[in-house]
């Protein structure tokens, strides 16, 4: 692996010589530590345990909950939310999310532009924009403008990037520290649509993997944070020889391609276990890729990795994907009594003593908008259960967790058509949800779709060989919903549904669900009843992860706007046309 040195040569030399024999994953050199001004270095114990003013990372803490426990604004009060500031934002696919530390949001922008922001006044204090060949885009994909979250360790804010590079900055000039190519986007091109999470010192990155990068481009990559030595990569495609090569069949290794793991991952300190979820193959529809009945590992899974190695300690599949159904959404860590309800728990694992504790793995891992409940310890299957109407899963046995597809709607021949609940855009997708332990509940933005999909070489989506006509599922004219389930039982608390779909959400110590919309509204929700109690017009869809922080006592909400395609929702709703403007927003109360 590459790695750019800023230094004065005669300093290469004398670093190069210092980390060649440490280092035998990547050639990673780094500047001297710069001067920080007056910013306090941020530890792995503050990212484990941080600030309740703060929010350090993409869900705020390594547990993925997108919990915060302030508590200023309430349901009483929410109702005077007023905008103090706002800031317009680079062009692209807008759907960032801040972080805020010590008074300042660290914003990341489309295609590698990140701004140093006041958290009080939305005044500038430095923006980085990085530089790349004309034609990149062409190279990695279109969707690698996207830069959903960026992390913060010492006195770096941290990155991947279009170019296929993971880079720090000073986080309080931002000049470019160091910076380590983890791929050749021109023989390897991926995409890093998400940026990566601190563990204990480590920066952990996924990534989308285009089929023609082969499958050593389908990997997950650990760096130093301090000096951008990378220390492990993890494949997510089995080579001959290797647990799991069974299960691609004869399909030569170079054509076991697109396993990707394109969002966040979570993170347990405790456990030193890295958790994160994976894609579907391309081809999707799996009588293209060697048989029907391969299950190809480790597509649609949870892979739980160690920490210091990047060894796979468990991995459970959630589906056998022939319809673009991925799964790499957060996993919130929650410990819990676990005591699911079998008139709403479809599928129950029966040696479950209920009511027992057990540190688990929990949320909506995939577009199929299924629940789903592991011992994070062992990878065990506790329960799940759906959501929005479904029909690719038939069951899901409690005993083994092992998953039956749908026969009815799995592809055995190009041209075939099927009804597939939902479609590729979900049921869930990547707008994340969010866990309250005040309610001891998740909260998670859903929408109802279905579509006619086709096996088919010549389709709209090739690189998975299929086409599809989404529409609305039947029964409703509402495309978004949000689900409120008990964490412990399994049980829906409440449902908060509308016609134009939902975009991602977090929740707070004061009892409130904040969550946007493609159509431009962004709305405070009672976690209890579902009821809203606020709402503003922001013009644009809400395509950015919203947070909530504070700044000398005052708590501040911010919520962030992009353009349609970004929000993906428009097709379900086409009377809704909403604006594109990419802007952040920032409230507060008076």
């Amino acid at each position: 692996m590459l790695q750019r040195d800023l230094l004065p040569r005669a300093a290469l030399v004398a670093a190069l010589l210092t980390f060649v024999s440490d280092v035998p994953l990547a050639d990673a050199q780094s500047a001297p530590e710069p001067e920080r001004g007056d910013i306090v270095p941020v530890t792995d114990a503050m990212l484990q345990n941080p600030s309740d003013d703060d929010w350090l990372m993409w869900r705020r803490t390594l547990d993925g909950w997108g919990y915060s426990p302030l508590d200023q604004v309430t349901p009483e009060n929410v109702g005077k939310l007023r905008m103090v500031w706002s800031r317009g934002l680079s062009e692209g696919r807008q759907q960032g999310t801040p972080l805020a530390y010590d008074g300042v949001l660290y914003m990341p922008n489309p295609i590698d532009v990140i701004q140093a922001i006041d958290a009080v006044s939305g005044d500038l204090i430095w923006e980085y924009r990085r530089e790349h060949p004309d034609n990149i885009l062409q190279q990695v994909g279109g969707l690698a403008a996207n830069n959903r979250n960026i992390a913060i360790h010492g006195g770096l804010i941290i990155d991947t990037s279009v170019d296929n590079f993971v880079f720090a900055l000073d986080a309080v000039t931002g000049e470019l520290v160091w910076e380590t190519m983890i791929l050749d986007y021109k023989t390897q091109p991926a995409m890093h649509s998400s940026g990566p999470i601190i563990a204990d010192g480590k920066v952990i990155s996924g990534r989308s993997c285009l089929p023609r990068g082969g499958p050593d481009s389908c990997v997950i990559v650990a760096h130093d944070a301090e000096t951008g030595a990378e220390l492990w990569r993890r494949r997510t495609v089995p080579a001959p020889g290797e647990p799991g090569d069974e299960t691609w069949g004869d399909i030569p290794f170079e054509d076991r391609t697109h396993v990707g793991t394109w969002m966040v991952p979570s993170y347990d300190p405790g456990l030193e276990l890295i958790y994160i979820g994976t894609s579907v193959t391309s081809p999707a529809p799996k009588f293209l890729l060697g048989g029907r009945d391969l299950r190809h590992l480790y597509h649609n899974s949870t892979l739980a990795l160690d920490a210091n190695t990047g060894e796979i300690a468990w991995h459970y599949q959630h589906l056998n994907d022939h319809w673009d159904l991925d799964h790499p959404f957060e996993r919130m860590l929650v410990d819990t009594s676990v005591a699911p309800d079998a008139d709403e728990v479809d599928w129950i694992n029966p040696r479950l003593e209920p009511g027992e504790t057990r540190k688990v793995m929990t949320g909506i891992p995939g577009k199929t908008g299924v629940v789903y409940t592991l011992d994070r310890e062992t990878g065990e299957f506790l329960w799940a259960r759906p959501t929005i109407r479904q029909n690719v899963i038939s069951t899901i046995d409690g005993a083994t967790g092992a998953v039956t597809e749908n026969s009815e709607v799995v592809f055995r021949e190009l041209g075939q058509e099927a009804y597939v609940c939902p479609t590729y855009i979900g049921g869930k997708d990547w707008q994340a949800g969010a866990y309250s332990p005040r309610t001891n509940a998740m909260y998670v933005p859903m929408r109802n779709s279905c579509a006619l999909m086709t096996a088919t070489r010549a389709g709209r989506l090739q690189i998975y060989a299929l086409d599809a006509e989404h529409q609305i599922a039947p029964g409703t004219d509402l495309s978004g919903s949000v689900h409120a389930v008990s964490a412990e039982t399994g049980k829906s608390l409440w449902t908060y549904e509308q016609r134009a779909g939902l975009m991602s959400l977090f929740v707070t110590g004061g009892g409130l669900v904040f969550v946007g919309d493609g159509n431009g509204r962004f709305r405070a929700l009672d976690d209890k009843t579902g009821e809203s109690l606020w709402e503003i017009n922001l013009g644009s869809p809400v395509t950015g992860f919203p947070i909530t922080y504070a700044v000398d006592g005052r708590q501040y909400v911010a919520a962030s706007t992009g353009n349609r395609s970004a929000a993906l929702l428009s097709g379900l709703t086409p009377e809704l046309r909403p604006s594109s403007g990419n802007n952040l927003f920032v409230f507060a109360l008076p």
